[in-house]
């Protein structure tokens, strides 16, 4: 199995779990950490035909390019995998042309606000979550608005946010056309969600909210594991990063809010999928099939937070009741279910997540040089498509 980041799996012990139901079945997972590192390489791999895994993760913002132009190389998951558990945009997001279904859903991610109550206390701001989620009802407007007020009585070397390109791609995920319209026209330049995520980037690093760290660096890791960061745009996936890279000097003082604005957003979430080319394909279906259920993505969720996308495992009490105890035992259940049932169907397009890095790299050399008006009223993708 060759994924990236962190699915889970291990961490919920169910490869080990998977191995004593199937004795003679061994899985070995190949992790890489950054995805913008891991897509490039299996690209090269499904174009040369050498080199895949018997299984694959795929990540939401490539499943498009991948569903247009690879699909004849993956198994149709849909023969064997009741497609119909997964939240119903999830599976048009990998479904091909044909009909077939290339990918099974693993993770949604709903949105929420990962905070530091320790910090916001020190501050002087509302720590508990109903009032910080009360304080920032409003919209990432309000976001910016308390960030300000953090940043008034903020304890030495600590930010607001870890980065402004984080808080855009969560603006941008509330809506449904994104960087693509339904035609599968490329309208990033003009989109409203895009403009607003955009300007509201350059008014964060213009008033020195972010500590204008890309995600997923060594830098980024350092920060979390240091203090400094006080909140971080939070989709469900992210808070196993944040207890992982924050360690146990930080546990329960960090805490879930529901996410700024009354508008539900969806950021990240990923597939697995079958190569046809893989010399176990038979035995890596049946995996996949059993690493999608109610059951075990129920046991992903309880382990590092990440949401399920399989309808089943909602009505599951390991769902419906959890708690995160790293975060002061947030009833993170309720919080992304509730977010979950409001996510509007989003728009694709093939260049998805290469629309998304591009504009997220531009964030980040703005927060390190400073907004200027050319910079600060459109985004300008310039960076060639992979």
């Amino acid at each position: 199995m060759a994924d990236y980041g962190q699915f889970g799996y291990k961490e919920a012990g169910l490869f080990a779990q998977y191995h004593k139901l199937h004795p003679t079945i061994t899985v070995k997972e190949n992790v890489t950490a950054n995805e913008a590192d891991y897509y490039p390489k299996m690209l090269q791999q499904l174009n040369t035909g050498s080199g895949l895994a018997d299984v694959q993760g795929i990540e939401v913002g490539r499943i498009k390019e991948v569903v247009d132009t690879q699909a004849a190389k993956f198994t149709d998951l849909s023969k064997s995998i009741n497609v119909s558990d997964w939240v119903s945009w999830k599976e048009k997001q990998a479904t091909a042309s044909d009909g077939s279904v290339i990918g099974a859903g693993t993770d949604i991610g709903p949105m929420s606000l990962c905070y530091r109550s320790d910090l916001f206390k020190a501050a002087g701001l509302p720590s508990d979550r109903d009032s910080v989620a009360k304080a920032v009802a409003g919209g990432w407007e309000d976001y910016l608005k308390l960030g300000e007020k953090f940043k008034a009585k903020a304890p030495k070397g600590t930010y607001f946010m870890d980065s402004a390109s984080a808080m855009y791609n969560a603006v941008v995920s509330s809506s449904a056309e994104q960087y693509y319209d339904a035609s599968g026209k490329a309208v990033y330049k003009n989109s409203p969600a895009v403009q607003q995520g955009w300007n509201l980037a350059a008014e964060a690093a213009s008033k020195k909210l972010t500590e204008g760290l890309p995600q997923f660096t060594d830098a980024w890791t350092a920060a979390l594991r240091k203090g400094t960061v006080a909140t971080v745009a939070c989709p469900a996936w992210m808070a196993g990063q944040i207890s992982i890279n924050s360690g146990d000097a930080y546990k329960g003082k960090w805490d879930i809010a529901r996410a700024p604005g009354t508008s539900a957003g969806n950021w990240g979430g990923s597939f697995l999928a079958v190569p046809k080319s893989g010399k176990n394909v038979k035995a890596a279906t049946d995996l996949v099939k059993w690493l999608t259920a109610p059951a075990q993505q129920a046991a992903v969720f309880k382990a590092i937070g990440v949401f399920p996308s399989n309808k089943g495992a909602y009505d599951l009490a390991s769902v419906k009741n959890a708690t995160l105890p790293y975060f002061n035992n947030a009833p993170i259940g309720q919080i992304y279910a509730d977010e979950a049932k409001a996510i509007p169907e989003a728009v694709l397009g093939a260049k998805d997540g290469t629309i998304k890095d591009t504009i997220s790299t531009q964030i980040n050399n703005m927060e390190q040089r400073g907004p200027s008006p050319t910079r600060r009223g459109r985004p300008r993708p310039t960076r060639s498509t992979r």
